[in-house]
């Protein structure tokens, strides 16, 4: 397996809406909609990334944000 990287920019609106929807689409327990575990790592894996780089999922006024 390579160790070269991807690159993607988004604006920081972008990761929001992005790290909004990973966390409720990680939260589902419905297993048949991977084809392999690998597509759901790299899933959570991107949530990961971007909760360690937005600072607005832990403010009080998350949900005001996200709308």
């Amino acid at each position: 397996m390579s160790n070269k990287k991807a690159n993607i920019e988004l604006t920081k609106e972008e990761a929001i809406v992005l790290f909004e929807f990973l966390g409720r689409f990680n939260e589902t327990e419905d297993s048949n909609k991977f084809e392999d575990q690998a597509e759901e790592r790299v899933l959570w894996d991107i949530e990961c990334i971007l909760e360690k780089e937005l600072s607005e999922p832990f403010r009080a006024d998350y949900q005001e944000i996200v709308k």
